[in-house]
This record gives structure tokens, C-alpha cells and sequence, in this order.
């Protein structure tokens, strides 16, 4: 398709590897290097004179500043931005290399402060009519070998951030350095490259070949000393690149490489980097500033390095031209046969194979690639060896099971320079889209006070170890309430939190169970029409809990999900629903309307509650599905959709009236606390209201006539027409305490036969059972 080519680039090399290192495999820490300043004596005075617009120009030198000494033997030109203004500076007392310095203008002030010198400007020009003039080498003197001129290349990447304003360039260590040589008709043969794969300078070298690069630099800046053409040096601190295994030093090197073009025209379609980006545009990301994140690394990402040279890895079974660097015309087949021996004999078949065994009297004309592929290639193309690819093309180990693209990827935050990010180029350039439909990006667990887990620090906690002690529900629950967009927190005092928060959930659905037991939706189930209203309520506020739950879901947002299902459990069921219906469920007649009511209910709310649960406490909703459905011939509930609920064509309605009744209840909980502290009343069956009101208030709570004590948990509640706010009036009762209900009532053992029970009670044990119409 065009995507691939083989070229001499500077890559990122590790000499511990002795290979090229993708992008993803270079990590950066700090390193303390020599900070030098350098001259470059001026060669071509008579060109400085007429671009400074002088008569003439004495002995000087342009400056350059560069943290890696190890490169100056390899310099090869100097680069200056063609809009910057840059002076020549005179010296009050000349050095080695003459009076004059040049440098940027804006620089001028900071570096003659730092250098411990005095001097002034004579001269400025703008650094476009620098353009093509020559300095000498700093080491022109010190060695024959160096007796060499640099160039200015003009370049639009120079900075005044730091330095001089004027970058060494050598080419073979720097990619802005190779692209402006190459720019500027440097060829790949004219590039200097003395830094072998290991580390060490070539022997040919002058000064210091055979030495390692690092040990190198102080003896470069000795070296420089003794030319007379440093300035000035200290060390410096500062973010460098580093193996990612080895946390070792990497460098940018020029080496011959299969590269997959960024930029390059393929033969149809756009370039890899506009498909690329396209293709972000297109995909879903959890969280939504994934795609900012993959989108800057793509758009500023260079050609990516294919090739490694490392004895294990996918071989890049090539047969290359020894003299045109051409692939073999029948390369597809070619590598076809590669790939059956290896899969018969190993990766030692390609290792070992005699290219006359496949080209015959060709194998003389050609030479066998030593390269293997960059492992992220490998990761890459699991689209493809799994998947099986756009169109099942590719033998997929999962194609008959799988579809392509993926629904989704997901993975660490890391994996945005890794596994997305070659997924993405390898699905673009297969396919001309991503592999995936959707990127979901997670954290890391850190300990509670947010520190990376370390066996030193001895803050790891074993996700094993958690699972045995706690149980394998409470490790998905800690996973699923924690936000994963960032780092997640970890620690004995966070479980504990988590176990407290199961518990509610186990406690609640135990009520739940144990209040179904007797009930079967065949027979017992009320029709909706004639569900008590709060009934009602309760399956508006369920279908209003399970619309945020699966709503969540969809986003893969599930802390929220479970934040919700929590508080269901605990304030709308647990501390209101539920706690109203135990009189209804406990004193009610066994199969009387009130409790079916209920039951019905339950029903509804235990099998949604379940089901959304099931994902998450996968454990704890598939043991409490078995007991729902003892003795009844059901599968799984991973079998199961989410539960379908009675609709309630006045849901908004009820929403409004019963989210008042709820904030009037909460003010006379309160109420009711302040008479229990006094030592009043003990609970809150022993108290009596009175609840003065107005206007909506007032129509609401009447409306609920007797069955609002039940609502308020009291064993009277009466509601007065009054103007102003709403008013709570608390009183101790009277009554006698029925030991069945434990409602105080004046009723109480009218029944002489049953003298401990109220009225209601004796109804609903030996009578028609008692009737209620809305809790």
C-alpha cells in the first residue's frame, strides 16, 4: 500500500538493547549532564562584514549551547532562526578565539551574566542574512580530523528559551538536525555517525575513539578547555530520555530502518496520520479526554521505527537486494513459506535458513534481513490475529466468535503511546480505520495517600490477599465504586468502608427475599391499577434508579452506578420505603389487598434491583436469583435483560407529591429526635403529631387521611388548615401500647377477648382485616 520503507533516520536507541526503541518504550527521568557553551571560531569574515553591514570584521566566534558534549565531534552544521535578530558582541578583554562573540540579541544580556563577562553590542542583522556562512570546528585545532567547516542552515525550530539562539547540529543524533542536513544536500553517505550500537565512539574517531559516549564528556569539555574555545560549563539537572527495561540512558541515532510512514502518500487514500486522526474523531473515549490526549500524540508523533535489532521477536523475513535495497518481487509469497516452516520448526527456521532453499541462483543478489518487529506491532495486529480482522481477511483465533472492529478496547493510561496507539496505525493502515469503536483508559491503584504500591515502602496490597480475607465481591465492588479515570485509592480503612457498603446491600436485599417468600406472581400480584399509591411510588422511583444505573453503564461510568444503587438501597428503600412498609407487610392479613400491594412491589424492585446488581456483585445477585427462584426451574441470571417495569402513567405527578411528603417527613424525624433527646418519648410510635398547613402542603397530607401515621411512623398523625409555613407540633401519647403493632391507640382492649391488641390488629387477626388505600 505504500505505508512501509526502509531509510538511514536518527531513532531512538538503547545501547542496552542494541536496538531502535519504539516510542512507547522511552520514558523520561532525571539525568545531571554538562551544560557547555562553545565557540566556533568565524571562517568567513568578509561574509559576517557584509551581513552585519560592517566594514570589516575582526577575530570572533559564534556561540552554541548544547547539554550533550558527545555530540560536538559529529557537528556538522549550525542552525539560526531566519527572524531572530543576532548581535556581535564585543568583548572588553578578547579570548582565545578573538573579541567578538555572536549570538542571538535577546540572549546577549543572560549570557555574557552567566559567563562571567563584560562586553557590547556593535552589530545586529536578522538571522536570514546569516544564512550559509561558515565557522570553523571548536576542535579544528586540536586535531586534523576536525579541521572542518559548519554551515548555517536556517531553521524556523531555534528557540530563545535557553542557550544561545543558535543550535550545533549533527545530524546522525538529532531528528530537526537530519532533516535540516538532509534539507540542505547533506547525503546519507555524508552523514557522520561515530557512535557504534554499544555505546562506544569508533576507534577511527579522532581524540576519542573507542571511548563509551557518557565517559566520553568530560574529556570533550577537557578538550574544548584546552582548543580555548569553551566558554563556560556547569552541570545540569534536567528530563531526559530512558530505556523503559533498563531505566538507562537512550539517544537518537541515525541507522538504517524499516519505517511505517506518517506523511508518506500511500499509493490510495490519505496518509497514515490523516487517517489516523480522522479515525479519533470516530471513536468513543471513556474518559472524553482520552481523545485529546491520543490526538496530540498522533499529530505530533514522527514515522514509526517497525524494525528492532534483537535476536527474539516476530523476524521481518525480508530478502533485500544487495545493491538497489529492494524487496524481492515475490516477497508475499516468500514470507508465506517463512511463516509455515516456523510454524512447524519455530522461529529457529528463519534463523538458520539458507536463502538458497528458497531463491535458489537468486541468493547471491540478495541479503537476508536480520530485523525483527517492533513487539508493539505485534499487540498492534491482535485486531487481526484475533479478531480476524475487516471482513474476517485474516485467520483470527476468535473471528467465528468475534466481530470486527472491537466494541471496545480498554487499558491503562499508558497505553495511549502503547496498545491504542498501535492498534490504531496498524487498523489504519490495514483497513483505513480503527480497530475499535470505543477507548476506555484507567488509572493505577495507589494506597491511600495516593502512593504508587512498592514492596520497600510495604504498602502493597494483593489483590489475592484481599479476595481471601474479604472475598472475591468485596475486591468488585471496591473496583466498581472507585472513579478509574484517575488513580485508584486502596487501602484497609477504604475496604472497610466498602464492606459497611455491602452490607447495607446484602441486609437490604435479605429483607427483600425474606418478605417474598410467600408470595408468587401467578396468583398473588395486584394489578397495577389497584397498587396502593406509595406502592406506586416506590416501582416510579425503581425505574428512575435503574434509567441513571443503565444509563451509567452505557458510559462505562460504573462508581456513579454503584453510588446510586447504594443510595437506593439505603435512603429511598432502607430509610423510607422499606421502613414504612414493615407495619403493612408484619400486621396486615397474609394475603390481604395491603400486602400483596406490598409484595407486588417487592417483586418488581427485587428483580431490577438484582439484575442491574449482577454485573458488578456478581456473587451476591446470582445467590440471591437462586433463592428468589427456590424450587422454580430458571437458569443464571447472566441469562436474564434487565427487568421491565409496570409503567405509572402519572409518575411525574406522584414524583412531585411524594418527594414533599418525604422533605415533611425528614422535618418531622427531626422534630421527633428533639422530644426523644428530651427523654419524652422512647420510640417514635410513642409520639403524636400535629402537622398545621397550607395549599399544596395541606391537600397532600390530607390527602393520605389515616394512612398517613403509618407514612410518619406514628401512632397519630392530624392535619390542621393553617396560614404561614408549615408547622410540627410533637407529643408524648397517652395510648396504650399495642404489644402486636406497638402503636399506641385509644382502642386498645376494647376487645375484651384480646386485651393487648388495638382495634386494627384484632381486625386483621379475626376479623375482615382492616383497609388502607394509600400506605
Amino acid at each position: 500500500k505504500g505505508y512501509v520503507f526502509r531509510g538511514l533516520k536518527p531513532v531512538n536507541w538503547c545501547f542496552d538493547c542494541g536496538s531502535a526503541l519504539a516510542e512507547a518504550e522511552v520514558e523520561y527521568a532525571d539525568r545531571k549532564d554538562p551544560s557547555i557553551y562553545v565557540a566556533f571560531p568565524f571562517n568567513d569574515t568578509a561574509a559576517l562584514a557584509n551581513a552585519f553591514n560592517m566594514p570589516a570584521v575582526d577575530a570572533g566566534a559564534l556561540v552554541i549551547w548544547t547539554t550533550t558534549p558527545w555530540t560536538i565531534p559529529s557537528n556538522q552544521a549550525l542552525n539560526i532562526h531566519p527572524e531572530f535578530e543576532y548581535s556581535l558582541v564585543e568583548l572588553d578583554t578578547p579570548r582565545e578565539t578573538g573579541s567578538l562573540l555572536l549570538l542571538a540579541k535577546d540572549r546577549v544580556e543572560a549570557c555574557l551574566q552567566e559567563w562571567g563577562l563584560n562586553g557590547r553590542i556593535i552589530a545586529t542583522t536578522q538571522g536570514k542574512a546569516l544564512d550559509r556562512i561558515t565557522f570553523h570546528h571548536p576542535l579544528h585545532q586540536a586535531h586534523e580530523g576536525y579541521n572542518r567547516l559548519s554551515p548555517v542552515y536556517l531553521g524556523d525550530y531555534v528557540t530563545l528559551d535557553s542557550g544561545t539562539g543558535i543550535v550545533h547540529s549533527a545530524p546522525a543524533y538529532g531528528v530537526e538536525d537530519f532533516l535540516s542536513c538532509k534539507a540542505h544536500g547533506l547525503t546519507d553517505d555524508d552523514i557522520l555517525n561515530p557512535v557504534m550500537g554499544d555505546g562506544h565512539y569508533a576507534a577511527s574517531l579522532p581524540l576519542f575513539g573507542g571511548q563509551l559516549i557518557w565517559k566520553a564528556n568530560p574529556v570533550i569539555v577537557d578538550a574544548l578547555k584546552l582548543a580555548g574555545t569553551l566558554l563556560h560549563t556547569s552541570p545540569m539537572s534536567h528530563s531526559y530520555m530512558h530505556c523503559w527495561r533498563h531505566k538507562t540512558p537512550v539517544i537518537f541515532r541515525a541507522t538504517s530502518q524499516w519505517f511505517a510512514g506518517m506523511d508518506i502518500q500511500p499509493k490510495e487514500g490519505p496518509t497514515l496520520r490523516e487517517s489516523a486522526l480522522a479515525g479519533i474523531d470516530n471513536t468513543e473515549f471513556y474518559p472524553a479526554w482520552g481523545r485529546a490526549r491520543l490526538h496530540a500524540m498522533i499529530a505530533n508523533r514522527p514515522d514509526w521505527t517497525l524494525s528492532r535489532q534483537r535476536q527474539w521477536g516476530v523476524p521481518m523475513a525480508f530478502f533485500v537486494h544487495r545493491e538497489t535495497g529492494e524487496l524481492h518481487p515475490r516477497t508475499v509469497e516468500l514470507l508465506e513459506e517463512v511463516a509455515r516452516r516456523v510454524e512447524k520448526s519455530g522461529i529457529e527456521a528463519w534463523q538458520t535458513l539458507d536463502p538458497a532453499e528458497l531463491l535458489g541462483d537468486e541468493a547471491a543478489l540478495y541479503e537476508k534481513n536480520r530485523d525483527t518487529l517492533d513487539v508493539w506491532f505485534d499487540s498492534g495486529t491482535t485486531h487481526a490475529t484475533v479478531l480476524g480482522g475487516q471482513d474476517h481477511n485474516v485467520k483470527g483465533s476468535h473471528a467465528d466468535d468475534l466481530t470486527w472492529p472491537a466494541d471496545l478496547y480498554l487499558e491503562g493510561s499508558d497505553q495511549h503511546r502503547g496498545w491504542f496507539h498501535s492498534s490504531l496505525l496498524t487498523g489504519c493502515m490495514l483497513y483505513g480505520r480503527p480497530p475499535y469503536k470505543a477507548l476506555l483508559t484507567h488509572g493505577f491503584v495507589v494506597d491511600g495517600k495516593g502512593r504508587k504500591m512498592s514492596k520497600s515502602v510495604g504498602n502493597v496490597i494483593a489483590p489475592q490477599k484481599v479476595s481471601d480475607s474479604l472475598g472475591a465481591e468485596i475486591l468488585r465492588l471496591w473496583t466498581a465504586s472507585t472513579d478509574y479515570s484517575g488513580e485508584l485509592s486502596i487501602s484497609d480503612e477504604i475496604l472497610k468502608r466498602v464492606v459497611e457498603g455491602y452490607r447495607r446491600i446484602r441486609n437490604t436485599l435479605k429483607f427483600l427475599l425474606g418478605n417474598l417468600a410467600d408470595f408468587n406472581v401467578e396468583t398473588d400480584a395486584v394489578a397495577d391499577g389497584d397498587l396502593f399509591e406509595i406502592d406506586r411510588y416506590a416501582l416510579v422511583m425503581t425505574q428512575a434508579m435503574q434509567d441513571s444505573v443503565l444509563a451509567s453503564y452505557k458510559k462505562y461510568e460504573f462508581h456513579p452506578a454503584v453510588a446510586r444503587l447504594q443510595i437506593f438501597c439505603s435512603e429511598d428503600l432502607g430509610a423510607f420505603y422499606l421502613d414504612i412498609l414493615k407495619d403493612r407487610l408484619y400486621t396486615t392479613g397474609g394475603s390481604s389487598l395491603a400486602r400483596r400491594s406490598a409484595q407486588t412491589a417487592l417483586y418488581h424492585i427485587t428483580h431490577t434491583l438484582l439484575r442491574l446488581m449482577a454485573p458488578i456483585l456478581s456473587f451476591t445477585a446470582e445467590e440471591a436469583w437462586k433463592d428468589l427462584n427456590a424450587g422454580k426451574d430458571v437458569q443464571t441470571i447472566f441469562t436474564e435483560v434487565f427487568h421491565t417495569l409496570p409503567a405509572q402513567a402519572d409518575g411525574a405527578a406522584l414524583t412531585e407529591k411524594w418527594a414533599r411528603i418525604r422533605a415533611i417527613r425528614a422535618e418531622v424525624m427531626k422534630k421527633i429526635e428533639d422530644v426523644r433527646t428530651a427523654g419524652s418519648i422512647g420510640s417514635s410510635l410513642a409520639a403524636e403529631i400535629d402537622l398545621h398547613a397550607e395549599g399544596q402542603d395541606l391537600d397532600w397530607l390530607q390527602s393520605l387521611g389515616d394512612d398517613l401515621r403509618f407514612v410518619l411512623i406514628v401512632s397519630r398523625a392530624s392535619v390542621h388548615a393553617a396560614s404561614g409555613e408549615l408547622r410540627i407540633q410533637v407529643q408524648p401519647t397517652e395510648h396504650a401500647k399495642c404489644e402486636r403493632c406497638w402503636h399506641h391507640r385509644a382502642d386498645v382492649g376494647v376487645n375484651p377477648d384480646h386485651p393487648t391488641l388495638c382495634g386494627r390488629c384484632d381486625d386483621n387477626l379475626h376479623g375482615q382485616g382492616e383497609t388502607r388505600h394509600h400506605a
